[in-house]
């Protein structure tokens, strides 16, 4: 149909490592153009890098990262773990680690000015897989909670989405629709 690319795109996380495996390795079999995983996959859950290793394995071609200090939670899989893990591999990516980790320690330094924005998780949830919040609609609805003067009801809030998700029938969460059906939640 003209493809030159196939990309996944994964805005909330939902993917797990052994269907990551199968969807590549089917995928595989029938498209011969190259497969971008765009895991834009964020990390919310905790297990993301799990799911690329094991894309990686099945044969993807590009995966969607973030470096070490500004990855995980609603951001992508960690760009550093995941090039010291390849290391001695087959699918190994040369990248000196060291001239990573000083980009990192930049980045460290400028993340603490954007600290307010973030969306207060402090570790991987798999309350993901109830809720289906896409990683960057995570990090916006926090805020918007806390301007509203709701935050203490995000426990709620989070319910919410997934009823009115559900009653919207199962919208598929990829920006601009993640905005609407969250700015419909909270309403």
């Amino acid at each position: 149909m003209g493809a030159h690319i196939l990309a996944i795109k994964d805005m909330a996380g939902l993917l797990k490592p052994y269907a990551a495996y199968t969807l590549i390795t089917e995928l595989k079999k029938v498209v011969d153009i190259p497969i971008h995983l765009h895991l834009h996959t964020h990390d919310t859950s905790g297990m993301q890098s799990a799911t690329y290793l094991k894309a990686i394995e099945a044969g993807v071609n590009v995966v969607d990262v973030a470096i070490d200090s500004m990855s995980g939670l609603t951001s992508q899989p960690n760009f550093n773990s995941l090039v010291a893990s390849l290391k001695g591999l087959e699918r190994e990516n040369p990248i000196k680690l060291r001239r990573l980790t000083e980009f990192s320690n930049y980045w460290e330094d400028v993340r603490d000015w954007y600290y307010p924005f973030e969306s207060g998780l402090k570790s991987g949830t798999a309350q993901l897989y109830e809720h289906e919040i896409p990683g960057g609609q995570y990090s916006n609805l926090r805020p918007q909670a806390r301007g509203l003067g709701i935050e203490d009801k995000f426990n709620t809030i989070k319910t919410n989405y997934r009823a009115a998700n559900q009653l919207m029938g199962d919208v598929v969460k990829v920006t601009p629709s993640s905005k609407v059906v969250a700015t419909w939640r909270c309403l």
